[in-house]
């Protein structure tokens, strides 16, 4: 994989300069494009040239023209086949792409594009792709759901766009992403877009994506969005103060990471005992159990995650408020290592370390790796909350039935925003395992949630929902 790394600039490159149609430049000075993005300089070159990619994107930074460029370029508008594939997280998404899509398109000549997303009839979409269309943008689901009924070919597809694929791969739709791929022809350019790198992109981008061209920008992590503290303890205190900084502080998602397993389960008794939505990861776990404790942080439904360095190697948690070091670790590129976990992308992130009089010849070398001395804090500075534990803002529901019967995300997230009535924004993620499937859902419609499910059907049957229990 060929890297490259873009800082942010001033002197962005003009639209102007890339090798564009006379009709094209047109367009886009008329709707203000002219000067690149970061992301649209480091990629277009590339996408124009007919590679793949992977690129580090966000929404907002320009990413969407600059697939679209890509996308318009190889379409030829005399043939109605289905010619290019737009792959969104939600509908939401796909309707905004679309848009920019046609915006983009004005420049040629009757180019169709059609949004094939959940929650609108499936027959009028197929009355539309039985009448030809050359570019469409939809959810992996209702996709799926095209290509199983014979009403879309994507034989003639020519480029292939994940769009966010970090959230498509966090709704659990890896494996769609993966069977909507291989109906294409291995001819075909694929562009992914991510805004973070979790490890199931890596998998992704091997198996779907060929020598691609890797774009991150050199922005996209930054130190100062770490705030550091540090608290000496006597060992007495230690287990004890993680409360308290949960309680002054409120992040929604920690890692509190131990040295040995015995602190791990002692840790977590304490935190249970005060009434946190604790759990933990250790060597010992089974991979069955380990798959359920990282569900449930993943989807939010689980405030704190106590951890040993070796069990959660490789983990990359969205949306990590805060990391405890409830043990000084001895090596200061572990601690640099935890500490990374958070603050990332445009993120802030506190990372807490407790510390005691005999590990001061550790928290020593830390400040030598870091190159400046650390910032000390009292523990008397803590002060309780006058309200009650946060709670994690979204439950975990276990429904009988996962990829065994052919379930998908798409299915799940339909039944709850079709008849069920739910917003798609109070749904999290949906991780459809061998027998069962984990649904994410907000806090407040959790009882309705269960019951809805339960009265109502999935893929055309009755299924068993209840809360999951840690």
């Amino acid at each position: 994989m060929n890297s490259k790394a873009t800082e942010s600039r001033n002197d962005s490159a003009p639209f102007s300069s890339l090798p564009l149609s006379p009709a094209m430049q047109e367009n886009l000075a008329r709707l203000g494009y002219v000067a690149m993005t970061p992301i649209q300089q480091a990629s277009l070159p590339d996408i124009l040239a007919g590679h793949d990619i992977i690129a580090q994107a966000k929404t907002g930074s320009g990413k969407t023209a600059a697939f679209s460029l890509g996308v318009l370029q190889r379409v030829d508008a005399r043939d109605f086949a289905v010619q290019a594939a737009v792959l969104c997280p939600t509908r939401e998404l796909a309707e905004q792409v679309a848009q920019e899509l046609r915006r983009i398109a004005r420049a040629e000549d009757n180019i169709k594009v059609l949004t094939l997303c959940g929650g609108s009839p499936l027959r009028p979409q197929a009355e539309s792709l039985a009448h030809g269309a050359h570019v469409i943008v939809g959810t992996p689901g209702r996709i799926m759901d095209h290509l199983e009924r014979g009403t879309l070919s994507l034989a003639n597809i020519k480029t292939l766009v994940l769009d966010e694929a970090d959230r498509m791969l966090d709704m659990g739709f890896f494996d769609d992403i993966a069977t909507v791929a291989r109906q294409t022809p291995t001819s075909r350019q694929t562009l992914l877009f991510s805004a973070t790198y979790p490890e199931g992109i890596g998998k992704l981008a091997a198996r779907l994506l060929r020598t691609p061209r890797e774009i991150r920008l050199e922005e996209k992590h930054d130190a100062s969005k770490i705030r550091q503290r540090f608290y000496e303890v006597s060992e007495n205190e230690r287990l004890h103060a993680v409360g308290q900084l949960l309680d002054h502080f409120r992040p929604v998602s920690t890692i509190a990471f131990c040295n040995t397993r015995a602190q791990c389960r002692d840790l977590t008794d304490v935190l249970r005992a005060e009434g946190f939505h604790a759990l933990m990861l250790h060597g010992d776990l089974e991979q069955r159990e380990r798959d359920l404790v990282l569900i449930q942080f993943a989807n939010r439904s689980c405030s704190v995650l106590v951890a040993t360095d070796v069990a959660a190697r490789g983990l990359d948690i969205a949306q990590l408020e805060a990391v405890i070091n409830v043990d000084v670790t001895p090596d200061p590129e572990v601690y640099v290592h935890r500490i990374g976990r958070t603050g990332r992308a445009d993120e802030e992130g506190w990372a807490f370390s407790l510390a005691s009089m005999n590990e001061m010849g550790r928290v020593g070398n830390i400040e030598a790796a870091l190159g400046h001395e650390v910032p000390w804090h009292k523990l008397s500075e803590l002060t309780p909350s006058d309200s009650a534990h946060l709670l994690p803002p979204m439950v975990t529901l276990q429904m009988l039935g996962g990829k065994k019967d052919k379930i998908r995300p798409g299915d799940v997230l339909g039944a709850l925003t079709g008849e069920a009535g739910f917003a798609a924004t109070q749904i999290g993620k949906i991780n459809v395992l061998e027998n069962f499937t984990y649904i994410a859902v907000d806090r407040d419609i959790a009882p309705m949630a269960v019951r809805k499910l339960s009265d109502g059907r999935v893929k055309g049957r009755k299924v068993k929902v209840r809360f999951l229990q840690d």
